[in-house]
């Protein structure tokens, strides 16, 4: 029996310091407390070994909070713990996010032999102001020695994350941050803006009247996102989703499984999982985790598939973020139903008035479009 694709999403919720504007499951923690994290999430890990004969693991994706904050001992025994309880293909992408200043030499080199084949440095900015302002424990020539020292171990596939819409930030600092960080050709530029989320030091900041002056306005944004756009263009970086860019054949092949729907398992507290049609949390706080361990497997398999309804909606939602867009007729193979009955006339209007592309089939953002791309999408909820 040919065996199935499958990603694995590792969440490790520890940081340096937490920033004011991250409402991510993360915080600052004791040697103590990441190894007693470790051997939970080595219980997780063993508790879906039942997958290994029907699944093979085509990408790897430590997230968090900080995964490099973990000491060389715990990442080897994750590591160990996963080659002993999947499938995982011999060319997988293996990913693991970095902040700079949570990395040395020892680090990346125990990465090289455990497999791991991709970082993720999230940068953020490369003014120093700024970087103080978001709070991160770095500045930008930490980063670049972070970035030239993996380099020269032999890491050749980068991702750098970069953040617009900062308070203060204006569009020359961002082209700023742009053309420094191109001038050291990563693979893969994340791009994203500052959202103000609920129950951060950021909200009770910058939604206060004097605070919102701060921001840049919506215009400014629009005007950094089309400069991101043109610049990294000209670079060689495609944009082919609505925030990421990367150089030919160097798309996040993890990020991908996302927006296509495919089968991925998170594992750590408020990891999300979807398998073929299952979709699934883990608990947030860590005492409930805990206890979830025990039954993860269980509760899994009696999860009932997600309705219909709500699959036809996350084709549309998450297939439109990529600018290849959808596939009429894949819609139409996957559901047995009638795109037109069931679309047809709201995408003719968004059609007509420029907020999406319809060529050789496939229905994708326009430039307008991706500009209010939250309220485009809304017209694909069903009734």
């Amino acid at each position: 029996m040919q065996k199935k694709d499958l990603s694995l999403y590792i969440h490790i919720p520890f940081c340096i310091r937490k920033c004011g504007y991250c409402d991510f499951l993360s915080a600052a923690s004791t040697p103590e407390e990441r190894a007693y994290y470790v051997r939970v999430l080595q219980k997780e890990i063993r508790a879906f070994e039942p997958l290994y004969n029907i699944y093979r693991v085509k990408t790897v994706f430590f997230g968090g909070g900080t995964p490099s904050v973990l000491e060389i001992r715990h990442f080897s025994r994750l590591m160990e713990q996963i080659r002993e309880s999947f499938d995982i293909d011999e060319n997988a992408e293996i990913t693991v996010e970095c902040n700079p200043g949570t990395v040395n030499e020892e680090k990346l080199k125990c990465y090289r032999t455990l497999g791991i084949n991709r970082l993720s440095f999230g940068l953020q900015s490369a003014d120093e102001k700024e970087l103080s302002l978001l709070g991160r424990i770095h500045s930008f020539d930490d980063f670049r020695t972070n970035y030239t020292l993996s380099r020269r171990l032999g890491f050749d596939n980068i991702n750098v994350d970069l953040m617009s819409g900062i308070p203060t930030q204006t569009i020359k600092s961002w082209e700023n941050t742009l053309k420094k960080t191109v001038e050291l050709a990563p693979d893969h530029i994340s791009a994203y803006s500052l959202i103000i989320e609920e129950n951060t030091p950021f909200y009770e900041k910058y939604t206060e009247p004097a605070g919102r002056r701060l921001l840049p306005d919506e215009e400014t944004e629009r005007e950094m996102y089309r400069l991101t756009k043109a610049l990294l263009g000209e670079n060689g970086y495609e944009r082919y989703e609505i925030s990421n860019y990367a150089l030919a054949g160097r798309e996040c092949r993890h990020n991908m499984v996302y927006w296509t729907m495919g089968s991925y398992l998170g594992m750590g507290p408020g990891a999300s999982s979807y398998i073929e049609g299952k979709r699934f949390s883990n608990p947030r706080d860590m005492q409930s985790y805990r206890d979830y361990v025990r039954v993860a497997y269980s509760t899994y398999k009696s999860c009932e598939p997600q309705s219909k309804k709500a699959s036809m909606e996350e084709f549309m939602f998450l297939g439109l973020r990529m600018s290849r867009g959808v596939s009429v007729s894949e819609f139409e193979r996957t559901f047995g139903e009638s795109f037109k009955e069931l679309f047809g006339g709201v995408t003719d209007r968004l059609i007509e008035t420029n907020y999406l592309s319809l060529h050789e089939g496939r229905l994708s953002l326009t430039d307008k479009g991706i500009d209010v791309s939250n309220r485009v999408l809304a017209n694909y909820l069903l009734p």
